[in-house]
């Protein structure tokens, strides 16, 4: 399972890419307003440099004219662009536009197993469901992934499942052990990610244990 990181601070972004365990990264207007300060034109070309991967950069047009658009317009800053698009009928629409241009796209707010079948028959290149706010509505957001994992296996979809809104550690394994092709994550969640308690004790008893061999 790839490995995308969900930010577009530069300071995380830059500490993932050296421990050279991240794949690629999604962004989206609400973690770009985090940023303040800085030109989204500016912010995109920098997360474009630094990441070696696809980086989501999301569009905020509501009509296929205005999608398209954006669309060009995003992905000419960088090759490594994929262009976001709400799962709409303009979306799904601008999706097979751009697809005809050669531009990469990224289905959004994606909550159903009807919704990502239409977005695969888009020819969507990545389906984004989000997981953690299934879960905050009492539904079950890793049994949406397993449900659309297997739909595309049936058919021989293209398009890769991108579990996002994740929350925690258990979301990733759970992603992972449902077949997602990628996970999208907070850095805090990817530092947890190396953590365990075993691990720190393991660790410091072997060492405690080097300073009564004699050197």
């Amino acid at each position: 399972m790839k490995i995308f990181l969900d930010t577009a601070n530069l300071d995380e972004l830059k500490q993932a890419v050296d421990w050279q365990m991240i794949d690629g990264a999604t962004t989206n207007p609400t973690l770009m307003a985090r940023e303040s300060g800085r030109k989204f034109s500016d912010m995109a070309k920098e997360i474009c440099r630094l990441v070696p991967g696809p980086v989501s950069l999301e569009g905020v047009g509501l009509t296929v004219e205005a999608l398209v658009k954006e669309g060009k317009k995003l992905s000419a800053i960088a090759k490594n662009v994929v262009f976001k698009v709400p799962m709409t009928v303009a979306g799904l629409k601008a999706v097979r536009a751009l697809k005809k241009l050669g531009i990469k796209t990224n289905v959004t707010l994606v909550f159903s197993a009807n919704q990502a079948l239409l977005v695969a028959k888009a020819g969507a290149d990545y389906c984004s469901p989000f997981v953690g706010r299934l879960d905050d509505i009492g539904q079950s957001g890793m049994g949406l992934i397993k449900e659309i994992v297997a739909i595309y296996k049936n058919y021989g979809f293209k398009t890769q499942v991108l579990a996002a809104s994740i929350r925690s550690t258990v979301h990733v394994q759970a992603a992972a052990m449902a077949g997602a092709d990628v996970a999208t994550i907070p850095f805090k969640i990817l530092e947890q990610m190396y953590q365990h308690s075993l691990t720190d004790k393991g660790i410091k008893a072997f060492l405690d244990d080097w300073q009564k061999v004699t050197k």
